[in-house]
Parts: C-alpha cells; sequence; structure tokens
C-alpha cells in the first residue's frame, strides 16, 4: 500500500524557525511538501521521500531573503528551480492507526539532504511526531525536527561565494539552528 502527500494541495506545510538570541527571528515556511511512502507488508513499517522545491519555500514573506536563502541553499552553484530539501525515510517503524481520532506517537533518525547534499557529519535528524487518522480517511501526520543545524548542509553565507566578506556581519544576526515543523495530509 502507498500513501501520497499532494505538494500541490497547498496544505502540506513545512515551518521552519531560526531565531537568533542577539539577532533576528527568521520563518521559513512552504505549502508544496511532496511525499511519497510505501506502507510494509506488515503494517508496522514506513518507507519513502518527501521533498519541498527549494523555490516554494519564503523566508519571512520578503522577497530579498527569500532570494538570499537560495543564494545561500544552492551555494551560488545549482539551479534553486532543480534544488530540494529532501528527507529519505527507511523503514520507519509506526503502526498507522485504525480508528478515526486514533493518535499514534513516532520518532526516527532520518538522513536528509539539501540540494543534494548530505549532513557534511553524515548524520541524521531526529524526527518525532504523531499520525491521526481523520474521519474522511486520510492521515494527518504531525512532525518535528529540532536542532536543524543549516550550517551543517552548507546553507549560508559561509559557503557561498560572494557571501564571505558578509559573515562577520551576519554571524550574529542570522541562527545557524532552528526547529523544523511539517503538517502533512497523506492518503
Amino acid at each position: 500500500q502507498t500513501l501520497r502527500v499532494d505538494g500541490g494541495a497547498g496544505n502540506n506545510t513545512l515551518n521552519g524557525v531560526f531565531d537568533a538570541p542577539l539577532g533576528e527571528r527568521i520563518t521559513a515556511v512552504s505549502s508544496a511538501v511532496h511525499c511519497d511512502i510505501q506502507i510494509g507488508p506488515d503494517g508496522r513499517n514506513l518507507s519513502g521521500r518527501c521533498s519541498v522545491p527549494l523555490t516554494s519555500i519564503t523566508v519571512d514573506a520578503d522577497p530579498t531573503k527569500t532570494e538570499h536563502f537560495c543564494q545561500w541553499a544552492t551555494n551560488r552553484k545549482a539551479d534553486p528551480a532543480r534544488c530540494m530539501l529532501a528527507a529519505q525515510l527507511e523503514e520507519i517503524a509506526v503502526s498507522l492507526p485504525l480508528a478515526s481520532g486514533e493518535s499514534i506517537p513516532f520518532q526516527a533518525e532520518v538522513p536528509f539532504t539539501v540540494c543534494g547534499r548530505a549532513r557534511e557529519d553524515g548524520g541524521r535528524e531526529r524526527v518525532t511526531g504523531t499520525v491521526v487518522r481523520l474521519e474522511d480517511g486520510f492521515y494527518r501526520v504531525r512532525a518535528r525536527v529540532e536542532h536543524f543545524h543549516r550550517e551543517a548542509y552548507r546553507i549560508g553565507p559561509r559557503s557561498t561565494e560572494g557571501w564571505l566578506a558578509r559573515v562577520q556581519s551576519l554571524a550574529k544576526v542570522v541562527a545557524e539552528e532552528g526547529t523544523l515543523e511539517l503538517t502533512l495530509f497523506a492518503s
């Protein structure tokens, strides 16, 4: 059995918050999360891929900040239209809820990539959340990734040509670590 999260539905969201103690709180959002997930034969494991097109992510509803984020994410070396923030789900242990309104918690260590780049240390992100079966048969997934370190994926001025001179002035203004939250509806 396959579950699909429709990236074109407009209700499958990513919300990333990066809050610098001495700087600004930056919020990156997208409503274009797409997933194709296979349910294991025993109904207790999920595998597949979820992705968000880079060009669907806006930063603080500000075109300039959004453009800077695209430059940082691609390091000015890739076409933003071909870039994704992606997570590869590998045998995630979770039993889907059977009854409407039933909620099942989950946690997993998940490999992410940004524009095809894995985390520098080869590590994974800890994802926690819940799966709820809705009355219409859909599943609502709420997932959270805390301590997402953008520099581990080389997202930032240090890794982007033409931004090196600005690093010192931005160092305390833009947080390197943030929290990603996803709300997805799968059928």
